[in-house]
């Protein structure tokens, strides 16, 4: 085997921060460290729920109903059928934080794939996996929703399913243009010249030094979503009834918010406290990247 020439690093770069450094480094940044805050607060309330909520999620107190606003006894008042809303938007939690990362670690295993191929082969296996992700992504996402559930059901899995069917062609157009440009750096030659096969050069030298821009799009891409979810709850097709789910409460009170606002607003608040908490976490771990 040819000797590799003294000049050529052999090595990938230390700069870029793994995970376990990008969590440790948020303290530095107010915006990640509030967006980190919001996020572990309904991660707390949602490891908490079985626990700590004060009824069942299901229970109606049928004397409620004649006065359904908070009180001492509700605090965040009951939904239309008597349901203590505390204690279903605490399980609501639950069923985002359950159904998202899984929905975005599925799509990130698949659109990293399809990306890395793409993007380290090149030639046909580009062409032929640019153009499927092409014609997924002419399509309206809310659109892909509505078939996808429609056709199958409305189920958690088949809510995953949706997520993943319509995020891997953007997840894998990211990974396609970092590998494009990873591919060609001194420390994949070197791999290239030592014999490592395809699969190592991927996994080993490329995919790990992409991951800065992933974490930041993962967060963006949980904020995403967690919308999501909520979407498909309010259009009647999230978690089919009675399970807490946090965009099926707001469609469910939406003609009483004129009366009663509590019902609506409780949970589309917990949507978007949740979604900023993404986002801001996103933009902190952007922000401390930049100023590395």
């Amino acid at each position: 085997m040819a000797s590799l020439p003294e000049e050529l690093d052999t090595r990938a770069p230390a700069d870029q921060p793994g995970l376990l450094t990008t969590l440790l480094s948020i303290r530095h940044s107010w915006v990640a460290t509030l967006g980190f805050c919001l996020v572990l607060f309904w991660v707390v309330i949602a490891l908490i729920a079985p626990y700590a909520a004060p009824y069942d999620p299901n229970a109606q107190d049928f004397l409620a109903l004649a006065n359904p606003r908070p009180s001492s006894t509700h605090l965040l008042g009951t939904d239309m059928l008597g349901r203590d809303m505390l204690s279903r938007v605490m399980w609501g939690a639950r069923t985002v934080l359950t159904v998202a990362p899984i929905a975005v670690v599925v799509a990130y295993l698949i659109g990293a794939v399809m990306g890395l191929l793409a993007g380290y082969y090149g030639g046909w296996t580009d062409a032929v996996i640019s153009r499927i992700s092409d014609i997924v992504l002419s399509f309206p996402v809310i659109i892909l929703y509505l078939i996808i559930i429609a056709n199958f059901g409305a189920s958690a899995l088949n809510i995953i399913i949706a997520v993943t069917f319509t995020a891997a062609p953007q997840i894998m157009r990211i990974v396609r243009g970092l590998t494009l440009d990873i591919k060609n750096r001194e420390y994949v030659t070197a791999a290239q010249i030592r014999g490592e096969s395809a699969v190592y050069i991927m996994a080993v030298e490329i995919l790990p030094n992409a991951r800065g821009p992933l974490i930041v799009d993962a967060c963006l891409r949980m904020g995403y979503t967690t919308i999501a979810i909520g979407v498909l709850g309010f259009l009647g097709l999230g978690l089919p009834p009675p399970d807490p789910d946090w965009g099926g409460m707001v469609k469910d009170s939406v003609g009483l918010m004129s009366i009663y606002p509590h019902m609506s607003l409780i949970p589309a608040a917990a949507i978007s406290s949740l979604v900023i908490g993404f986002n801001l976490l996103a933009d902190g771990i952007r922000e401390l990247a930049l100023r590395d």
